[in-house]
C-alpha cells in the first residue's frame, strides 16, 4: 500500500512538472513570430530615415536622378555616347545606376543595422537576423519604388520606354539587392571586432564600385586583359546580364547570372557562420568609450 501511495505520489509529481514546463512554440508559430518582427523593423527602417516617408522617398529618389543626370553629363561631354548599346541611352544608364544603387544601399543598411552589442538585443525575441533582414528589405523597398517611379515620370513625360524581357531585368535588379546583402552580412559580421575599419572597408568598397561595377561599360567590348580585372564582381555579372534583358540586340556572352547567385549565397553562408560566432563573443562593454 505505501509503494502504491508513493508510485501515485511520484506520477502526480511528474504530471505536475511536465504542465508547468514551457512548452516549445511550433515551427510555424516561430516562423510567423519571426516574420512580424521583420515586418515591424523593416517598417521603422524605412520611417527611421526621414520623420515623413514621403518626403524620405523623395530625396531617395533625388539621389539617384543626380546620379543619372551626372553620368548623362559625363559621357556627353566625353563623347562617348555612341560605345552605348545601340538603343534609348538614359535606358542604358539607368540599367546600370539603378542596379548600383540598390547593390550599395543594401551593403549600407545590413553594416548599419542594430547588432549584438546594441541594447535593443536584450530585447527578446529581437535577434540580428530580424534587424539584418529589416534593414536590407527596407532598403530594396526604397529603391524599387524610386526606381518604379522614375521609369514612370521617363515614360510618361519623356519617351515610351520598350523593356525586351522586364521579368529578367527585374530578376537581375534582385539579384544584385541579393549579393549587397552578401557583402553586407560578411561586413556586419566584423563590425563588432573593428568598427572603424569596417565602416571604411564598406566606404572603399562603394567607391571602387564606381567603376568596377560596369556601369559605365559593357562587358561584351572589353578586351581580355581588362575582362579579367572585373569578373570578380557579381555586381558586374548582375549588370551586364540585366542590360541582356533590357535591351533586345544585346547579348552578353561573357557574364553569368548563376556565378553572381553563386557568390550571393556562398557570402550569406559565410556571413551568417561569422555573426553566429561574434554573437556569443559579444559584450555591451565593447561599445564602451566608443
Amino acid at each position: 500500500m505505501v509503494e502504491e501511495a508513493g508510485t501515485g505520489q511520484g506520477a502526480t509529481a511528474g504530471a505536475g512538472t511536465a504542465a508547468r514546463r514551457p512548452q516549445r512554440p511550433g515551427a510555424l508559430r516561430a516562423a510567423l513570430v519571426m516574420a512580424d518582427l521583420i515586418y515591424h523593423s523593416t517598417v521603422r527602417n524605412v520611417r527611421k530615415t526621414h520623420r515623413n516617408a514621403t518626403a524620405g522617398l523623395l530625396m531617395n529618389i533625388l539621389q539617384t536622378v543626380v546620379f543619372l543626370a551626372a553620368f548623362w553629363v559625363m559621357f556627353t561631354l566625353l563623347g562617348v555616347r555612341g560605345n552605348a548599346i545601340r538603343g534609348d541611352f538614359l535606358l542604358y544608364l539607368m540599367s546600370g545606376i539603378f542596379l548600383f544603387m540598390i547593390h550599395t544601399k543594401a551593403v549600407g543598411a545590413i553594416v548599419r543595422a542594430e547588432g549584438p552589442t546594441s541594447p535593443m538585443m536584450q530585447h527578446a525575441p529581437l535577434n540580428t537576423y530580424v534587424t539584418m533582414a529589416a534593414s536590407a528589405l527596407a532598403a530594396l523597398y526604397l529603391q524599387l519604388l524610386s526606381m518604379l517611379a522614375i521609369l514612370f515620370v521617363y515614360h510618361v513625360a519623356w519617351s515610351p520606354i520598350t523593356i525586351d524581357q522586364p521579368l529578367g531585368a527585374l530578376g537581375m535588379v534582385l539579384l544584385a539587392w541579393f549579393s549587397g546583402v552578401g557583402v553586407g552580412v560578411i561586413l556586419a559580421a566584423l563590425r563588432p571586432w573593428a568598427p572603424q575599419g569596417v565602416q571604411i572597408a564598406a566606404q572603399v568598397y562603394s567607391r571602387a564600385n564606381m567603376v568596377a561595377s560596369g556601369k559605365m561599360f559593357v562587358a561584351n567590348t572589353l578586351p581580355g586583359y581588362m575582362l579579367s580585372i572585373f569578373d570578380w564582381n557579381p555586381l558586374f555579372h548582375a549588370i551586364d546580364q540585366a542590360r541582356g534583358y533590357v535591351f533586345l540586340n544585346y547579348n552578353p556572352h561573357f557574364t553569368s547570372w548563376r556565378y553572381a547567385l553563386w557568390v550571393a549565397i556562398v557570402l550569406i553562408v559565410i556571413g551568417l557562420m561569422g555573426e553566429s560566432y561574434t554573437r556569443r563573443r559579444a559584450s555591451l562593454s565593447w561599445n564602451a568609450g566608443r
